[in-house]
């Protein structure tokens, strides 16, 4: 068993390998034509070339190319009506003679999309019918009776791919962008939750001023229950803040906190972070420091909310 799994898995890696020497101008010329779609890609494929092929639609489609795929029976039954004009067309087909496919041609035709042939038939009906044919054939299936589609479906994922990550390079597509198509994973998260969508606001904000005793401040840190106060002065400018921590340090220096003011005990200069900031950011603080809250003030410090590192593990970014 261990010896028949290496060989497909060395012959699936030759596969790959192989497809090097064909990346030529055919190939730069499919990305061009990709380029300079002004509608979607549309991905077609039968059978296990039509897995491969909604694989590569959703590359194309998560790194900046709108794309879809096509089933071929369907379409031959109606769901041709998604392919516009302006639209370019990937299809695929190991042997170029897929029967579904070759009953499209004529439609797309009619209605001069360009046409992008991934197959190893390099003298079928599909390669002869394409603007651009890309060799994607394979020596050897690693299926032994050679019969099920294994090395020829990986070749054509991983051409899919080559396709799809070079146009993501042209394009320029970023992070930022990356994280617009993906706001529910840990990336999109990361780069697209700020401060502000956090951050508790308005009313919830602890606050006290300068001037207040200590049993206020205490009675605000326990009903706004984020574990500190923010202080400020007569103005409503940040001054300083008052933590859990502050109070234990003041309790074991036998400190009586009830003969102080807010303004005296509080910390002078805490870290804020501004509401425009990523959360990303304010983890990134937080880890520095080794805090777990940070104010967020207004352009006139004063503090307009808190974030909480418990705010931000609820949110998935840390």
């Amino acid at each position: 068993m261990l010896d028949r799994a290496k060989k497909v898995l060395r012959t699936e890696a030759e596969a790959i390998l192989a497809l090097i020497d064909r990346v030529d101008g055919g190939f730069e010329r499919a990305c061009d034509i990709i380029l300079a779609c002004k509608g979607r890609v549309v991905v077609t494929g039968m059978g296990k070339s039509g897995l491969i092929g909604k694989k590569i639609a959703a590359t194309l489609a998560s790194t900046g190319t709108p794309a879809l795929f096509l089933h071929p029976a369907e379409g031959i039954h109606g769901d041709l009506g998604m392919v516009t004009r302006g639209d370019t067309i990937i299809a695929i087909s190991n042997s170029g003679e897929t029967e579904e496919i070759v009953k499209l041609l004529p439609v797309f035709k009619r209605l001069s999309v360009p046409i992008i042939a991934l197959t190893g038939g390099m003298a079928s009906t599909l390669a002869k019918s394409s603007d651009v044919v890309i060799d994607v054939g394979v020596k050897e299936e690693a299926c032994p009776m050679g019969l099920a589609p294994t090395a020829s479906t990986t070749a054509t994922l991983a051409m899919g791919d080559a396709i799809a990550i070079t146009i993501l390079d042209k394009r320029g597509f970023k992070e930022e962008d990356f994280a617009c198509f993906h706001p529910g994973g840990s990336l999109g998260r990361k780069l697209l939750l700020k401060v502000e969508d956090l951050m508790h606001a308005g009313d919830a904000v602890p606050k006290v001023r300068e001037s207040a005793g200590m049993r206020e401040a205490l009675l605000e840190i326990t009903s706004k229950k984020l574990g500190m106060t923010a202080v400020v002065g007569a103005d409503g400018r940040l001054v300083g803040v008052i933590t859990d921590g502050d109070l234990r340090r003041y309790l074991e220096k036998s400190v009586d906190l009830f003969d102080r003011t807010a303004g005296e005990l509080a910390s002078r200069n805490p870290k804020s972070i501004g509401k425009d900031a990523l959360a990303a950011e304010a983890v990134a603080v937080m880890e520095r420091y080794s805090i777990t809250t940070l104010v967020v003030p207004d352009d006139e410090n004063r503090p307009v909310g808190v974030l909480h590192l418990h705010d931000l593990l609820k949110a998935g970014v840390v």
